[in-house]
């Protein structure tokens, strides 16, 4: 069992529960890192239960930047009015709107990019292929790679975070999922740049 101290330290620097701290200390042998892996872990997985959640409450958040010459609107959604309001949740929002107005991300998800656009992008890396000089038999595994590029840069959820690179935005979602127990989602957002 994991003594009070160890659960208090893990709480205060990973803002989880004390229930799931004491898990996580319990299966990490007392260990600290060993538990901030193991949160993390089962940070994964309730995160994945909360997504069958239906997001009905959040916030509308906008950001401009420093030049006046670009602005980001997003609407964030959660479960409940309580989280909308919570620190946690509006820095979340700040950094969306952060990544946005730095990577540019046309959708939300790669799920989310319609075949309309894949089949323009094949064409262009088609044509491009063509004048490159490479084997033909090379075409479909280079555009294989070339449309997950794509995807990846494309959409907010697949690209680096840019003040991590370790991390996508899907893990900071599914820290913060872990961190307030409710489900969140991205249901739109708007660039604008002059």
């Amino acid at each position: 069992m994991a003594d009070l101290e160890k659960i208090k330290q893990l709480r205060e620097e990973t803002a989880v529960s004390m229930g799931e701290c004491r898990k996580a200390l319990d299966e990490a042998d007392g260990d600290i890192e060993k538990a901030k892996d193991v949160l993390r872990k089962m940070g994964r997985s309730l995160a994945e239960k909360r997504l069958e959640k239906e997001a009905k409450s959040g916030i509308v958040y906008s950001y401009l930047h420093s030049n006046n010459k670009i602005g980001v609107m997003i609407e964030l959604r959660c479960e409940s009015d309580f989280v909308a309001k919570s620190e946690d949740f509006k820095t979340l929002a700040h950094e969306l709107a952060l990544q946005i107005t730095a990577m540019k991300p046309k959708f939300i998800s790669p799920e989310d990019i319609t075949e309309e656009d894949l089949a323009k992008e094949k064409e262009i890396y088609t044509a491009q292929l063509e004048e490159s000089g490479k084997p033909k038999e090379m075409f479909s595994k280079i555009m294989e790679g070339k449309i997950e590029k794509y995807k990846e840069e494309n959409s907010l959820m697949t690209q680096v975070w840019v003040k991590d690179s370790s991390k996508i935005i899907k893990d900071l979602f599914d820290e913060i999922v872990s961190k307030i127990g409710e489900n969140i989602k991205v249901s739109k957002f708007t660039r604008y740049e002059i």
